[in-house]
């Protein structure tokens, strides 16, 4: 079947359940109250096209498979910060959720938390500080950018150490932007638009 002139993929009722672990009937009851997009089959069972699963389970906040993302060409909308400065990394929180509606925001405040974050939900951008407890941020740079898996993800490196030559080497490591400490939230989150401009995302 076609949408907008090309194949797409289509999910039953129950297998939309199945993604979001929920019972068949919560599937069903979704279509029925006009939350999910839905059309019926000449038998009368439920479809849904691939496009408007990923807008419900974004709209909700719910987690969206990969190989949803995949089939409907869209890259991650999500966002990780990694710093364990708590306070800062509340305020990061709050100032991205306001710029970049759409995006979920993901907290880390150690390396090994990012690390599981990583794996679990691969944002396309990763706020990193480098000066972190358990883990070194230029080699968490180094390994997020030769980790296939995590399809390149932008990194905005950010660090409160007082040397230049910090930002050379995260830069030198992969890192999209570096940003000394403190904070010029305005030019970190106008660095992130262009970029994700320049991707298209």
């Amino acid at each position: 079947m076609a949408k907008n002139g090309k194949k797409v993929r289509i999910f039953s009722a129950l297998e939309v359940a199945n993604i979001c672990g929920v019972v068949n009937q919560t599937a069903i009851n979704w279509i029925k109250n006009n939350h999910l997009k839905a059309f019926t089959t000449p038998g009368g069972q439920y479809r849904i096209y691939a496009e408007d699963l990923l807008e419900f389970l974004e709209s909700r906040g719910m987690r969206v498979p990969a190989e949803l993302l995949e089939i409907t060409g869209q890259k991650s909308k999500k966002i990780l910060i990694v710093d364990d400065d708590q306070d800062l990394n509340e305020m990061l929180k709050n100032i991205l959720e306001k710029k970049f509606d759409g995006h979920r925001v993901f907290q880390a405040f150690d390396g090994f938390e990012a690390g599981r974050l990583l794996s679990e939900e691969k944002p396309s951008v990763i706020i990193l500080d480098i000066d972190l407890p358990g883990i070194d941020g230029h080699s968490l740079c180094r390994k997020i950018k030769n980790d296939s898996n995590l399809a390149s993800p932008l990194i905005l490196s950010i660090s409160g150490l007082d040397e230049e030559s910090e930002g050379e080497k995260i830069l030198s490591e992969g890192a999209d932007a570096f940003f000394p400490k403190p904070l010029d939230f305005d030019n970190l989150t106008k660095t992130m638009q262009d970029l994700l401009a320049v991707r298209g995302a």
